[in-house]
């Protein structure tokens, strides 16, 4: 098998050092909790995958072609982003609300510690979910494995075979950079539970979510 293997690792390492939703959702996570951000992190490599092996039996080219399925997933993605969004932002404000609350009513009290993440197995299933719905809901990964992937192949192998060893090599590349993040947040974790920094980073985590589902939908 023959392929461009320098090019394509640059290209890859590019792309993962660009944020975007997939990174937005992983820090985020990580932020929660470690395992959150992990699952979080694996989810989104799962949904790669997915575009990987569409890649490779062709449906991928077939919504690539299709402007009426391409406009139709990138909706799907930014409804997502937008209610990801929207959900964040709503507990920011209602944990505001409690904290703000809790202070007039005990105003000797100390401020509390990071919120509890809930019970592992959720913690696991939402981090997951979150990161493989957005990856897997946007036509921009779907379009590597399209045209950009291809063209670090060689046309004297098997095409399928060479998509399914760059499209592995992505994927583990992912982990490493996702697992690295969550690692570094995990180093911060500390910083973020602050209640009044939490509070922000919810708020701007947030919105940024919504805005970019919002410029999803609009080049739609």
């Amino acid at each position: 098998m023959s392929v461009d293997l320098l090019g394509f690792l640059g290209v890859v390492v590019l792309a993962y050092l660009v944020p975007g939703p997939d990174f937005l959702v992983v820090l985020r996570s990580a932020t929660e909790h470690p395992s959150k951000g992990r699952a979080a992190a694996i989810g989104a490599q799962a949904g790669l995958c997915v575009h990987m092996l569409a890649a490779a039996t062709g449906l991928a080219l077939i919504a690539a072609r299709s402007p009426l399925v391409y406009d139709a997933i990138k909706l799907l993605g930014a409804v997502y982003l937008v209610y990801l969004g929207v959900r964040v932002v709503l507990a920011a404000r209602r944990v505001g609300r409690e904290r703000t609350a809790g202070r007039q009513a005990a105003p000797d009290l100390a401020p509390g510690g990071p919120p509890e993440p809930g019970p592992a197995p959720d913690r696991w299933r939402s981090g997951f979910s979150q990161g493989f719905l957005t990856n897997v809901l946007n036509p921009k990964a779907a379009l590597f494995f399209v045209s950009i992937l291809p063209q670090f192949a060689h046309g004297s192998g098997s095409m399928t075979r060479q998509i399914f060893f760059l499209g592995t090599l992505d994927v583990v590349i992912g982990l490493v950079y996702w697992f690295a993040l969550v690692a570094l947040a995990t180093r911060v974790r500390a910083f973020f539970a602050r209640p009044a920094f939490r509070y922000r980073w919810d708020l701007t985590t947030g919105w940024l979510f919504i805005a970019m589902g919002i410029g999803v939908a609009a080049t739609a």
